[in-house]
């Protein structure tokens, strides 16, 4: 097993407070894939894989089609991704995504946050090349019959690493090969349950409990933000 693996046994995808910031979250992504690849599913590999992701999180039918028609508007402001990195306590590294219709409004944000909770708001290129960025999707368990001949199957199509997790099948790769991946999966009528990013921590940093608990205190307030979508660290 590789260090994907390990970092998500460990890290597990930390699930959001309440389930009205999944659905905002998951409703901004809808509404900049539209706006990129426009509204229709069928055409849209990336539209296709967030209306999973929204059935995944239980994310009514309705607000994902509210999303799709409010990204037709053109009273719809344009959301911008934007990425912060920086230090808390104790020099964790710290990547925040968010998605922002005002970066201004955002970026002071962010830093009150490091300011306020004794870290540091970094510049560009600061902590990024602490991570790798990766993709991953997650198929039912059932739908691969042995896990070793699947992975090697799907390495054809850029995958680094398949491992079964929780009834279902887990698949890492680079986050480029995210659109070969998904064709792959789909040509093979496998249900994707969800899929998306992550940034991966090349090496991790071990504190007490006292010092984690101190580094978690920003991090959950930067994940209050409404602008936020993910952050992460190299903390253990």
């Amino acid at each position: 097993m590789g260090r994907a693996f390990e970092y998500r046994k460990a890290r597990k995808m930390k699930r959001w407070g309440n389930m009205a910031k999944t659905f905002t979250r998951i409703g901004k992504d809808i509404v900049m894939a539209v706006k990129e690849g426009g509204a229709s599913p069928e055409s849209n590999a990336r539209l296709r894989a967030l209306i999973q992701n929204a059935r995944a999180a239980n994310m009514p039918k309705e607000n994902v089609e509210r999303a799709i028609k409010r990204a037709t508007s053109k009273d719809q402001e344009n959301y911008k991704e934007m990425v912060y990195e920086g230090y808390a306590p104790y020099g964790i590294a710290v990547l925040v995504e968010t998605t922002t219709d005002n970066p201004t409004r955002t970026v002071a944000n962010v830093r009150s946050y490091f300011n306020k909770l004794g870290g540091s708001l970094g510049t560009s290129g600061s902590v990024d090349f602490m991570f790798e960025r990766k993709c991953y999707f997650r198929i039912a368990a059932s739908a691969v019959a042995n896990v070793e001949e699947f992975e090697f199957e799907m390495i054809d199509f850029g995958a680094e690493e398949v491992f079964i997790e929780e009834e279902e099948a887990v698949i890492y790769a680079n986050f480029t090969d995210f659109g070969s991946i998904q064709k792959a999966l789909e040509e093979k009528h496998i249900e994707i349950k969800s899929s998306g990013f992550e940034r991966i921590p090349m090496d991790t940093k071990e504190l007490t409990p006292e010092q984690q608990e101190e580094v978690n205190k920003l991090i959950e307030r930067i994940e209050e933000d409404d602008d936020v979508q993910f952050v992460f660290t190299n903390m253990r």
